[in-house]
């Protein structure tokens, strides 16, 4: 071969068609693959998040279907000061931007308040430490109830009026009675050990008795 004969297809008009038709072919398939894969991703599409913090799940599920997304109830948490039920977070958050039939996970209040156990402080603590370890696991507490025993010593704990037992619980935020004593007992005692101290003086200060007849 030639080199005349190698350069020929230059002058042969089939190959330029062929080679024109190939180029668009290829550039059509490759418009057609990245805009098909533009729908089927929803690029540059976007739809920003409402925040639904405060609402019940039902407006909760309305507000998100309106932007075309969806939710579901993934998790419960308890905040005392909001109304069981209603929507406490959500992932993804307000204001972020996801493609539109995302799943917005909701996390609400649960309905039923959490029970906590009630320290154990009856008999083995003064009235400030108990009041300190109460107070620390989310209980409140009322005025104390005195009860004849050591001052400021703890003899129990009442809950709606009854004595609760080791072990007990009571919901989160409930409030608490100390049976705290008022230091009765410890009088008692004193009295008691003062009036045997002077009964003991008096026999050691009263005469002896004349044995001399027998």
């Amino acid at each position: 071969m030639t080199i005349k004969d190698f350069f020929s297809f230059k002058e042969n008009k089939y190959f330029w068609v062929n080679l024109i038709g190939m180029i668009a072919v290829a550039f059509i398939l490759l418009t057609g693959l990245m805009k098909g894969l533009d729908i089927y991703t929803r690029h540059g599409e976007a739809v920003l998040v409402p925040d639904a913090k405060g609402m019940t799940v039902e407006q909760a599920k309305m507000l998100f279907r309106n932007r075309g997304l969806l939710c579901i109830v993934a998790d419960s948490s308890y905040e005392k000061d909001k109304p069981a039920g209603c929507v406490i977070d959500h992932n993804p958050a307000g204001g972020q931007k996801v493609k539109e039939g995302r799943t917005i996970y909701l996390t609400i209040n649960t309905l039923n308040i959490p029970l906590r156990l009630i320290p154990d402080v009856a008999d083995n603590s003064s009235v400030r430490q108990a009041q300190a370890r109460i107070l620390a696991v989310g209980f409140k507490l009322s005025e104390d109830e005195p009860v004849s025993g050591e001052k400021d010593w703890v003899y129990g704990v009442k809950y709606n009026g009854r004595q609760i037992l080791p072990g007990d619980k009571a919901p989160i935020g409930a409030t608490l009675t100390l049976m705290v004593g008022d230091g009765t007992a410890q009088d008692s005692i004193e009295n008691v050990e003062a009036d045997s101290l002077d009964n003991t003086k008096k026999e050691v200060d009263a005469p002896a008795t004349d044995d001399s007849w027998f």
